[in-house]
């Protein structure tokens, strides 16, 4: 393990308030079903085949053919994905441009669907203080496969070991801290803090 020189970010989740239900309350009437609709057909597994680099257009016509009588909430999902979008986390934010302003690199590895990560880019600031981001579905491969961490590594000339990772997904975590990266839990932002600085002060 080396000194620290860098920070890499996840985003939904960490630094941007992602969630279907944002855009799906305003359709379904019955709470039930939505997380129905959430958890069995556009559930998490059916779309981060999208932040693999699948094409929504694909993915959108697979399951209507599957559930023709969800036909118009399962294009909701393309259509209306920029209400998913809640916003940025404040206090994440404040981290990220602390932690530049203190002179370390930072980086975004990210799973995102390459259709849609642009609308994102262009939605919240926070995005362009990055020395680098890379998105899963432009690289057509996905968080926690190993291979998407080593891009990073590669594409910026990084050391595992002198990154810290931060992530909300246990998964995520696990492949991260497998490869030497410094890779902290996204729990709290008072607990990612405290564990920056613990690893900082080394």
């Amino acid at each position: 393990m080396g000194k620290i020189e860098n920070i890499v970010f996840d985003f939904g989740g960490v630094l941007l308030d992602w969630d279907p239900r944002a855009l799906y309350r305003g359709y379904f009437r019955d709470d039930n079903e939505m997380e129905y609709f959430l958890a069995n057909i556009c559930n998490g597994e059916w779309n981060v085949r999208q932040d693999a680099g699948r094409p929504f257009a694909e993915a959108v016509r697979e399951l209507q053919e599957k559930y023709p009588q969800y036909r118009d909430a399962i294009q909701l999902y393309d259509t209306g994905w920029e209400k998913m979008l809640k916003g940025e986390f404040p206090r994440t934010v404040e981290l990220l441009k602390q932690v530049k302003a203190d002179g370390y690199g930072v980086y975004g590895l990210t799973n995102w669907s390459a259709e849609k990560f642009p609308i994102a880019f262009a939605r919240f600031g926070c995005l362009k203080l990055f020395d680098g981001i890379v998105v899963s579905g432009e690289e057509k491969v996905a968080k926690p496969d190993p291979e998407i961490f080593r891009i990073l590594l590669r594409r910026y000339g990084l050391d595992a070991g002198t990154c810290i990772f931060i992530d909300d997904s246990p998964a995520n975590v696990e492949a991260a801290a497998a490869l030497g990266f410094n890779a902290i839990r996204f729990d709290n932002i008072d607990n990612v803090r405290a564990r920056i600085a613990a690893l900082t002060c080394q």
